[in-house]
């Protein structure tokens, strides 16, 4: 008899409503530190500078604002494990240069935002449908995918900013990591391989052997961060290994064909 399928993670749409909130704080009140020079820091997303990527946090919560102003689809017909396979067309750079360059005070626009995203979080329902670039998906599902942005976006900065050091709230980095190790679930379904990212997640997944009970053959363990970089393709499955950032242990534990799963 074939193993009964799992059924998709739960969010507490309570919970991930705060974290976005809270990270979203986080990059808010560390971005209004930085003057001129350090914003005009190149990232290493192509040729944004750390203020269009500012701006495009903001753009983070705002696209709550853009998918409701559309016309409510009439059944979901898309899974949250669908978004990270969808996005790579969602933000043109020029959009997040538009911005900035459309809101020389910043701080303000970014404020604005967090206003409209409070806004409509409180008068719309979890359950209403978002028509998103992974097919219609309820509002708390979609809020879920506001973490894996904005998590990866201060990891972003943390990388062109010395010494910047935006924190992560753990609740926000909990369910981007989940989101990202159910994604891999989802891409290489099985059950040969066990990956960890403690601690806040564990799947199977990859074709063979599934294992039931005891030490798994293939086992693959790192820490959020790293994960979360491997996912977008920050950083490669061979310079993980090399920098000794991932250790895999059994002939299925190469993740390299699977990754990244989102840029």
């Amino acid at each position: 008899m074939p193993p009964a399928k799992k059924r998709p993670r739960a969010y507490d749409p309570a919970k991930t409503r705060a974290a976005v909130l809270a990270q979203f704080g986080n990059i808010r009140r560390a971005v209004g530190t930085l003057g001129p020079d350090r914003m005009a820091l190149p990232t290493r997303l192509g040729d944004w500078s750390v203020r269009e990527l500012a701006a495009h946090c903001a753009m983070a919560l705002d696209a709550v604002d853009r998918l409701l102003g559309e016309p409510e689809p009439a059944r979901q017909d898309g899974r949250l494990l669908d978004w990270p396979f969808a996005i790579a067309d969602d933000a043109p750079a020029g959009t997040a240069r538009r911005l900035a360059e459309k809101h020389p005070d910043l701080d303000a626009h970014l404020a604005d935002a967090e206003h409209r995203f409070t806004a409509h979080l409180d008068a719309q329902p979890a359950g209403r449908l978002l028509p998103t670039s992974a097919g219609a998906l309820p509002l708390a599902d979609y809020v879920v995918t506001r973490t894996v942005e904005l998590v990866v976006h201060t990891d972003d900065l943390n990388a062109a900013v010395p010494g910047l050091d935006i924190p992560y709230d753990r609740q926000a980095l909990a369910a981007c990591t989940r989101l990202l190790a159910d994604a891999l679930a989802a891409k290489a379904p099985g059950g040969s391989t066990e990956v960890r990212v403690p601690p806040y997640a564990v799947v199977q997944c990859v074709e063979g052997p599934r294992h039931t009970r005891g030490t798994p053959p293939n086992v693959v363990e790192t820490n959020p961060l790293t994960w979360i970089r491997l996912a977008t393709g920050r950083l490669t499955w061979k310079q993980a290994l090399q920098d000794a950032h991932v250790s895999a242990s059994g002939e299925r534990a190469d993740l390299d064909a699977y990754l990244p799963l989102m840029r």
